[in-house]
């Protein structure tokens, strides 16, 4: 038996409680700051109050922030649960406090573009927050794969990343279920890459979405230019993991996850009603208190991209649906507006 801690109480996290415990492992799931209700919900009747599932009967222990030492004491692995927002709250306030012998599993999907243009991912970004002189085994899950689902334990296929390959056998090896199969890779900036970036291709899909239902809901959704916008999505994240060093085969991991998202969640959400023609401030509105990291996704990668178009790297006209969403959701363009002819190609 070992002991995984889940720090960040989340969908996701809570997720991985069910095949965390029938691997016969112990579970401590801690809640961050804003998850108190989260936590003592689960605690007094087992009901998650975002997952909307009843956690496994046995295997889990629950703490609130302030006893997230004695949670930690004795763990085998750290699961690191916050979402992108609660990145530099995790790594300001819990890496520093995580025992060098014991490894670090992020599910939080997302990346961090530095000044010059640079992308960055998320395991990267806590390496270079640790205090000075501290190491820590830093490792991703990657894949299509939502909380709900694995918690309905439907058939699910993620990749751990890490740079030490024995580490990920470990992880695989506590966390792998009958329904959660795990693949295991050392390319950690070309499956963290391309995970992150289908939240903000899953965005310019789900437009179509809401231009074909109109504003008042009650069109028929169409699939032709959702599929054009997929392989357009498709075409910009591959461009995307060449361009970070990430190989090509991860396409696959971004395929997928994008397919998953435009069929549910929040992603969809935001992007149907902008391209039903709401505001992207009217849009936010009405998804008061989801938490939507393809904003943060889509608005650091446009931002990349032009800082390294500038500098001569790429060719902006090379991503012209990821520019388009940008202009949506940061510089009030119409979603209707989507530049189709930019997508024409000639092959020879």
């Amino acid at each position: 038996m070992k002991i995984i801690t889940v720090i960040g109480s989340g969908q996701m996290a809570s997720a991985l409680t069910f095949p965390a415990t029938e691997n016969g492992n112990k579970v401590r799931l801690v809640g961050s700051p804003l998850d108190r209700e989260i936590i003592e919900t689960a605690r007094s009747t087992g009901f998650h109050l975002t997952l909307k599932r009843q956690l496994p009967d046995t295997g889990i222990e629950y703490y609130q922030i302030e006893d997230v030492d004695k949670a930690i004491d004795g763990a085998d692995v750290i699961i690191c649960g916050v979402s992108s927002f609660g990145v530099d709250w995790f790594a300001d306030n819990i890496l520093p406090i995580i025992p060098e012998s014991v490894p670090v599993l992020s599910i939080t999907k997302g990346m961090i573009d530095k000044e010059d243009g640079t992308l960055i991912s998320y395991p990267e970004y806590f390496k270079s927050k640790l205090p000075e002189g501290k190491k820590l085994s830093i490792n991703a899950v990657g894949g299509p794969c939502t909380s709900y689902e694995l918690a309905d334990k439907d058939h699910s296929v993620v990749t751990f990343c890490g740079e030490n390959i024995e580490t990920l056998r470990m992880l695989k090896e506590m966390l792998e279920s009958p329904y959660y199969h795990i693949s295991l890779s050392t390319d950690v900036i070309g499956v963290e890459c391309a995970v992150a970036l289908k939240n903000a291709y899953a965005l310019g899909v789900a437009l179509a979405i809401g231009l074909a239902i109109g504003p008042d809901g009650s069109g028929i959704e169409h699939y032709n230019s959702q599929a054009g916008l997929f392989g357009q999505g498709v075409k910009e994240m591959k461009h995307l993991l060449k361009i970070v060093g990430g190989g090509e085969e991860n396409i696959i991991l971004s395929a997928g996850d994008l397919y998953v998202t435009v069929f549910g969640g929040r992603t969809r959400k935001i992007g149907t009603l902008l391209g039903q023609g709401f505001t992207m401030d009217e849009a936010m509105k009405k998804l008061q208190g989801e938490t939507l990291e393809s904003i943060v996704i889509a608005t650091r990668t446009a931002r990349a991209v032009r800082k390294l178009s500038e500098k001569g790297v790429l060719n902006i006209k090379d991503f012209p649906l990821l520019m388009h969403i940008d202009d949506v959701i940061n510089h009030g363009a119409l979603a209707k507006d989507i530049p189709w002819s930019d997508f024409e190609t000639e092959s020879k």
